[in-house]
C-alpha cells in the first residue's frame, strides 16, 4: 500500500515538470518566430514597359507600381536597373514622376511631381540617377505618395523634357532586371524584362500598278457642215451652234482615266485633217472664241475636265469663249493630272467652219486617243 502511493506520488511530479517543460518550449517559438518590428512588404501592379525590346536597342521604360506604405515626408523610393542596361545617358530631363490617385495603375489619374537635383522644397523631389540606381527623395510634407495609390515613372523621350533613353543589353541577359525599393527596404519588388534578339515584324505587300480609259463614243459626226455657222460634231450631228461652253450642249465624247499611277497620267491624241478625196479642211488654233470664223476652213477640238481633277492644256480649254487648237498628224497632249485619279472625266468638242467655196464630199478622219500612267 505504501508502495503504490508512492508511485502516485513520482507520476504526479513528473506530469507537473512535463507540463511546464511545454508551457516554457512554446514560449520560446513564439519569442523566434514573433516580428521584432516592420516586416518589408511587396509592391504590387509592378509592370516596366519598354518601347522597344530589341538587343543593343535605346528604349523608354514606363513603369507603374503600388506601394502599400506609401511615401512620406523625407523618405525616398528607389529604381535599380539591373546590369543589362545602360544609363549612362539619362539625366533629370529624362525623368518623370507622378502620382494617381487609385491603387488601379490603368484608370488612376495622375498628378505630375516637381523633380530637382538638389535642394528640394517641401513640396519637391530630390532626384538622382547613378550607377543605375534611380533615387527620388521627398523634400517635405507636400511631396508625398498616399500609401497603396499607384505611382508612375517615365524615363526616357517619354518624359516631358526627355531626349536620352535606356539601352538594352544583349538577348537572353539574366540581369535584365528592375529592383524597386520604397522607404529603405519597407517595399520591395523585383521584376524581369525580356531582352529579344528582334522585336519587329516586316509586313510587305504589293499593290499591282493599274490604269483604265475608256470613250464615251467612237463616232461623231458634224452633219452637214455650213458657210454661214460653226458646227460642233455630237452623236447624231444633230446642232447647229454653241453660244456658250460648248460642251454644255455640244459634248461629242468623254475620255474618263482611273490609275495608281504616283505622278497620275498622260492623255494625247494623233490623227489626220479631215479629207475628201485630196480636199481637207485645215486645222486652226482659236483663242477665245465661241465659234471661230464661220465663212472659213477651221477644224479644232477643246476638251474641259467635267469629274475629278484633270488639268486640260490651256491651248484646248472649252469655255464660254473657248481655246480650239488641233496640231495634225503629231502625238499631242491634250490634258494630264499629276496623281493618282479614280475618275478624271473630260469633255470634248470638235468646231468646223467651212468656206463656201469647199469641194463637196464627205470628209472624214479618225484620232487616236492614249493614256498612258506616269507610274
Amino acid at each position: 500500500m505504501h508502495q503504490l502511493y508512492t508511485n502516485k506520488t513520482r507520476y504526479a511530479k513528473l506530469k507537473k515538470i512535463a507540463s511546464k517543460i511545454v508551457i516554457g518550449a512554446l514560449v520560446l517559438v513564439s519569442a523566434l518566430i514573433a516580428p521584432t518590428g516592420t516586416q518589408a512588404a511587396q509592391v504590387t501592379s509592378f509592370s516596366d514597359t519598354l518601347s522597344r525590346l530589341k538587343a543593343s536597342t535605346a528604349a523608354n521604360h514606363t513603369i507603374y507600381l503600388v506601394s502599400p506604405g506609401g511615401i512620406a515626408s523625407g523618405q525616398s523610393i528607389t529604381l535599380t536597373f539591373g546590369a543589362a542596361f545602360t544609363t549612362s545617358s539619362i539625366v533629370l530631363g529624362d525623368i518623370d514622376f507622378a502620382t494617381g490617385n487609385s491603387g488601379t495603375c490603368s484608370s488612376a489619374s495622375y498628378t505630375d511631381q516637381t523633380l530637382v537635383a538638389s535642394g528640394a522644397t517641401s513640396s519637391q523631389w530630390n532626384t538622382t540617377f547613378s550607377s543605375s540606381v534611380l533615387t527620388i527623395t521627398s523634400g517635405g510634407a507636400s511631396a508625398t505618395a498616399t500609401a497603396g495609390n499607384c505611382m508612375r515613372f517615365l524615363i526616357g523621350t517619354n518624359a516631358s523634357g526627355g531626349s536620352n533613353q535606356i539601352t538594352n543589353g544583349t538577348a537572353g541577359a539574366s540581369t535584365a532586371t528592375v529592383v524597386a525599393n520604397v522607404n529603405s527596404g519597407t517595399d520591395t519588388g523585383t521584376l524581369f524584362i525580356p531582352i529579344i534578339t528582334n522585336d519587329q515584324v516586316t509586313i510587305s505587300a504589293t499593290v499591282d500598278p493599274t490604269i483604265s480609259f475608256s470613250i464615251s463614243s467612237t463616232s461623231v459626226t458634224f452633219g452637214s457642215l455650213s458657210a454661214s455657222t460653226g458646227r460642233w460634231a455630237t452623236g447624231s450631228g444633230a446642232n447647229a451652234s454653241a453660244a456658250t461652253d460648248p460642251t454644255t450642249s455640244n459634248t461629242a465624247h468623254t475620255l474618263t482615266v482611273g490609275t495608281n499611277a504616283t505622278t497620275g497620267y498622260t492623255v494625247t491624241y494623233i490623227g489626220a485633217l479631215p479629207t475628201s478625196g485630196a480636199n481637207t479642211i485645215a486645222a486652226a488654233t482659236i483663242t477665245g472664241d465661241s465659234d471661230g470664223t464661220p465663212g472659213s476652213n477651221q477644224f479644232a477640238l477643246c476638251g474641259k475636265g467635267t469629274s475629278g481633277s484633270p488639268s486640260v492644256v490651256s491651248t484646248y480649254l472649252c469655255a464660254t469663249n473657248s481655246n480650239y487648237n488641233f496640231a495634225a498628224s503629231t502625238t499631242t497632249t491634250l490634258f494630264t493630272a499629276s496623281a493618282p485619279a479614280t475618275s478624271d472625266v473630260v469633255s470634248v468638242a470638235y468646231l468646223a467652219n467651212i468656206a463656201s467655196s469647199k469641194p463637196a464630199g464627205t470628209y472624214t478622219t479618225t484620232l487616236t486617243y492614249v493614256a498612258t500612267g506616269n507610274f
